[in-house]
């Protein structure tokens, strides 16, 4: 069975959803996509935008982070598929 790195079913909270750090999930690949995005953070202009604009709409820098994680999972995932082809 394949095991996730990051990803887990949401879970809500009154008005916030909230998606739940699944225990099953690889922490080393966690862990990996947090010094990404902390890096990402403090020098992609980009990415600091991004969390500029995301945090006037409204959400919490733990929701944005979040973000970031899957949206980096998902390049790292298409790089690692594209050297085992």
């Amino acid at each position: 069975m394949p095991r996730c790195a990051g990803s887990a079913p949401s879970s809500s909270s009154g008005t916030r959803q909230y998606r739940r750090l699944n225990r099953g999930g690889d922490r080393q690949a966690n862990a990996a996509l947090h010094r990404i995005v902390q890096t990402r953070l403090s020098c992609d202009p980009r990415t600091q935008e991004y969390y500029e604009r995301r945090l006037k709409q409204g959400k919490t820098r733990r929701e944005i982070v979040r973000c970031l994680k899957r949206y980096a999972a998902r390049k790292v995932f298409h790089l690692v598929r594209a050297m085992r082809s």
